[in-house]
């Protein structure tokens, strides 16, 4: 039993709950705005109305009926408590594998913890994530494997832990679904079924060479070990971001190349931003843009050195945009940056400045999506009044702003409406984490 797993609970909703207080035990949805957002969280008080992550907003609003927050995201504030939650676990043991925001596998043989003591140690961690972060809970499990510990912290969900002895995992994986097997997706699961493979258990009765048949020799012999708990993946502590990125989906398809241009020197500018924040250089400019017919062209160029400079990052940009016809309307645009290097680095001599490359789709994969991330006055933006102090918006609309006046501390506050262009009224970054002002 050496690896855990950690999963924060509906993360970037518990986190809107805890920092405004009318909503907490409420339903809470963070993304889906607008007729093409997706939602990127449900409160479990959200998710007993069917609403479910990758869900679209549409569809999640009709489901909700009226009864549901629906929130734009506040990524500064999930970092704050992600890093908090990260910084914790390394306590633990240096050899620490974030996969997200809110997920990281841990190699528990540094922290000595003996299996014995297992299940005070980890009662203890899921405490002070609690009190470091100000009332979010997490999930853990507890395997001698990545795969085991995963399933474990999800047969765990909401808030609890499940630690399993090595005579206990084949017995606990024989009764799940095939598609509980990371790597199995709807088409896959099909394809089993199709066979009379419902479960883990009828996978590890499958005929020699009847999986390698069905999937490919690569896939079919990966997942008969993954049926048996076989799995030597290690936690890897220096995995890192592969990019950084963000992306924009629009209400209604865009031709105006102006006002494309115009976003994505915005976007620039914020990944331009977070670069600059963890200290990494940019060797490679990726733009992705996405048509009203689902159609994506991802264009990358490779720099001729490494960069972290706003204003070639932009330019380059521009430049693969320049090359895609946008006639058609765009529904999609997005700006990335990645094949990180430490330092700075300039061009050899002679190289030309940045050469067009193909460019992995899976290489793009934006953190904060714009059907979760939101721009100005949005629903659940941080904001403050001379007058009436701070709160967050409610909703805005026809030159007016509706802010409910409570935070994180407070007591559930007062709704007032104002006008949008008050000069007492302002947006302000999330409340910081301070545990010394709470005590702790």
């Amino acid at each position: 039993m050496s690896i855990l797993h950690l999963d924060l609970d509906a993360f970037y909703a518990s986190v809107e709950q805890r920092d405004k207080p009318s909503l907490r035990g409420k339903p809470v949805v963070v993304g889906g705005g607008g007729p093409r957002g997706v939602v990127a969280t449900a409160s479990y008080e959200a998710r007993r109305y069917g609403i479910r992550s990758a869900m679209s907003g549409t569809e999640a609003r009709r489901r909700a009926g009226g009864r549901a927050a629906f929130l734009g995201g506040r990524f500064g504030a999930y970092r704050e408590s992600s890093q908090i939650v990260m910084g914790l676990l390394r306590e633990v043991s240096p050899l620490v594998e974030p996969l997200s925001l809110d997920e990281a596998y841990v190699d528990l043989r540094p922290a000595g913890w003996t299996p014995d003591e297992l299940p005070e140690r980890v009662a203890w961690l899921r405490a002070e994530l609690t009190r470091r972060t100000l009332g979010l809970t997490g999930s853990v499990g507890v395997g001698s494997s990545k795969l085991i510990a995963k399933l474990a912290s999800e047969a765990a969900k909401p808030d609890g832990h499940r630690i399993l002895s090595p005579d206990q995992e084949l017995d606990f994986l024989a009764p799940l679904p095939v598609r509980a097997i990371p790597g199995v997706g709807p088409a896959t699961e099909q394809r089993l079924v199709a066979i009379g493979m419902h479960t883990v258990a009828d996978l590890r009765r499958a005929q020699p060479g009847e999986l390698e048949r069905e999937l490919g020799q690569a896939a079919g012999s990966s997942l008969a070990a993954l049926a048996r708990g076989i799995d030597r993946r290690a936690v890897n502590p220096d995995s890192e971001a592969k990019s950084i990125s963000t992306e924009d989906t629009f209400q209604v398809d865009l031709t105006n190349r102006a006002q494309l241009q115009s976003i994505l020197r915005r976007d620039a500018e914020a990944v331009t931003r977070r670069l600059v924040k963890q200290g990494l250089f940019a060797r490679t400019v990726t733009v992705k843009v996405r048509f009203a017919d689902f159609q994506t062209i991802t264009r990358g160029a490779s720099l001729g050195g490494a960069t972290d400079d706003v204003q070639t990052v932009t330019a380059i940009g521009l430049q693969l945009l320049e090359g895609i016809d946008v006639s058609a309307g765009v529904r999609l645009l997005g700006i990335g940056v990645s094949n990180f290097a430490g330092a700075a680095q300039d061009r050899l001599f002679g190289e030309e400045p940045a050469t067009l490359e193909p460019v992995d789709e899976a290489e793009f994969a934006p953190e904060d999506s714009a059907t979760v991330r939101g721009h100005g006055y949005f629903t659940g933006a941080d904001v403050e009044h001379d007058e009436h102090g701070r709160g967050w918006v409610w909703g805005s609309g026809l030159g007016l702003v509706t802010v409910r006046f409570e935070y994180r501390g407070t007591a559930p506050g007062p709704v007032r409406t104002l006008k949008l262009d008050d000069p007492a009224l302002r947006l302000v970054d999330p409340l910081p984490i301070d545990l010394r002002s709470t005590g702790g």
